[in-house]
C-alpha cells in the first residue's frame, strides 16, 4: 500500500481476519480533558501489577500534571523522529513497538494523523499493524471523532473535526469504555487549568466547551456506547428467544449529487442502516453530455472515499436528459429491493417547481412503496465552486 492511503473497509476486515491474540479495547470520552489519557494508565499499571507485560507507545499529557503522575514503573519506548522541513518531529515508533513484543501497548489519540513522511497517514493503521502482530492495544478517543458523527458534532458545536476515524474501527474493537464527565465537572477543569493553559481558559468555555456543546457531546458519547452495547447483545444471540422476532430485511438508497450536503446525506444513510443492521447504497446520476471538470472529478472521489471508510459503496450512472433520471433511481431502488429511501430537499425555487417538476416531486409519486426520508437543507458554508453540473445536481 502505498503511503498516505487509508485502509478500506474491506481492507481492514482483512486485517481482524488474520489477527491471532491481539485485542483492542478503545476508552472513548465526550471531550478533551474527561480523564481518558488518565485512565488509559491506570488501567497499564493494573495489568503490569497482574504481571503483563506492558508499555506505552504513544503518550499526551498535554503538560497535565496529574496525567504525568499516573506513569509510575510504565515503560515508555522511544519515539521515531521525522525531519519536516527545517523541524524535527515525533511518531510513535511502530517498528520498535513490534520489535519489543509486548503483550499489550497504550496508544494515546486514536484519531491522530501522522506527519508527513511518515509510513502510514493515520495512527488507526499503526494500531492495526500492531493487532496483526499479536499485540493487544488500549486507545483513547473523543465521541466527536467518530467519521458517522462529524454532521451531527457541526451541528451541535459549529466547529467541523478534521480528523476522523472510521466507524469500522470501532466496530472492531473487542471492548470500548465509556469515561463519563459531567459538563459541570469539565468546565470546573478547565478554569483550574488542567485541560488548557489558564490564558485559554475563557476562550475555550466561551466557544467549543460552551456548557451547551458539553452536555450535547456527553449525550452523544453516551448514545453511542448504548448502540455498541445494543449490537454486542444482538451479535452474542440472534435467536428471538433474546431479542424477539427480527424485524424485516431493510435496504437503505442514498440519492446524492455533488452538493455540500452529500457527505451529511452519506453519514446520515450510514448511521441509519447501522441501527437497523441493514444494507445501505450510495447513488450518483451525472449527465452524459457534460464533461465533468477536474473539481468534480475530485469531489466524486472524495466522496467516494467517504463511502468507503464507512464500509459501503458510491455507484455512479449517467443520464442523457434530466427526465431519465427519475427512472434510472427507481430501476436501481426495484434492482436493490430498497426499502427506505433518502435524498436531499431540492434546491430550486419553490416558483420553478409550478413550471417543472423536481426529481425529489417526480420520486414522491412514483416510489410509494418504500419510505422516503427527505433531509432539510442545513446552511453551514457556500457550495464549492464549479461542482453543481449534472442533471441530479438540479433535482
Amino acid at each position: 500500500m502505498p503511503p498516505y492511503q487509508r485502509k478500506t473497509p474491506k481492507e481492514i476486515l482483512a486485517s481482524i481476519s488474520r489477527l491471532h491474540k491481539g485485542r483492542l479495547k478503545i476508552i472513548i470520552g465526550s471531550v478533551a480533558g474527561s480523564g481518558k489519557t488518565y485512565h488509559l494508565l491506570q488501567e497499564g499499571k493494573f495489568l503490569k501489577r497482574k504481571g503483563v507485560n506492558v508499555v506505552i507507545g504513544w503518550l499526551e499529557t498535554h503538560g497535565r500534571k496529574e496525567t504525568a503522575e499516573q506513569v509510575g514503573g510504565l515503560a515508555i519506548l522511544p519515539r521515531e523522529v521525522i525531519p519536516y522541513g527545517a523541524a524535527r518531529l515525533e511518531e510513535m515508533d511502530t517498528t520498535a513497538v513490534i520489535a519489543r513484543r509486548p503483550e499489550v501497548v497504550l496508544v494515546d489519540e486514536l484519531a491522530h494523523t501522522n506527519v508527513p513522511g511518515s509510513l502510514l497517514k493515520k495512527r488507526y493503521e499503526d494500531i492495526l499493524q500492531l493487532l496483526e502482530h499479536g499485540i493487544s492495544v488500549i486507545s483513547t478517543v473523543n465521541v466527536q471523532h467518530v467519521e458517522s458523527l462529524n454532521d451531527a458534532v457541526e451541528q451541535l458545536t459549529g466547529v467541523r473535526v478534521r480528523e476522523t476515524v472510521p466507524d469500522a474501527i470501532l466496530q472492531m474493537a473487542n471492548e470500548i469504555e465509556l469515561i463519563d464527565v459531567t459538563p459541570q465537572m469539565l468546565a470546573q477543569r478547565m478554569r483550574e487549568g488542567k485541560i488548557y493553559k489558564l490564558e485559554k481558559v475563557e476562550q475555550a468555555l466561551g466557544s467549543f466547551f460552551k456548557i451547551g456543546n458539553l452536555i450535547a457531546l456527553r449525550e452523544l458519547a453516551l448514545r453511542e456506547i448504548a448502540d455498541d452495547v445494543d449490537e454486542r447483545l444482538e451479535s452474542w444471540e440472534r435467536g428471538p428467544s433474546l431479542r424477539g422476532p427480527w424485524r424485516k430485511r431493510e435496504v437503505i438508497f442514498v440519492c446524492i449529487d455533488l452538493g455540500d450536503q452529500a457527505e451529511r446525506l452519506i453519514r446520515r444513510g450510514f448511521r441509519i442502516a447501522h441501527r437497523l443492521k441493514a444494507e445501505w447504497h450510495v447513488h450518483y446520476v451525472h449527465s452524459r453530455k457534460i464533461q465533468q471538470t477536474e473539481a468534480q472529478q475530485k469531489r466524486l472521489h472524495a466522496l467516494r472515499q467517504l463511502c468507503e471508510r464507512l464500509g459501503g459503496q458510491l455507484a455512479v450512472s449517467a443520464a442523457d436528459r434530466r427526465q431519465e433520471i427519475s427512472g434510472i433511481l427507481l430501476k436501481k431502488l426495484t434492482d436493490l429491493q430498497a426499502t427506505q429511501l433518502i435524498i436531499g430537499q431540492s434546491r430550486r425555487p419553490p416558483w420553478q417547481t409550478l413550471v417543472r417538476k423536481t426529481i425529489v416531486q417526480d420520486l414522491l409519486r412514483s416510489a410509494r412503496h418504500l419510505d422516503m426520508l427527505i433531509v432539510a437543507k442545513w446552511e453551514t458554508e457556500p457550495m464549492p465552486p464549479n461542482l453543481g453540473a449534472g442533471p441530479v445536481d438540479d433535482l
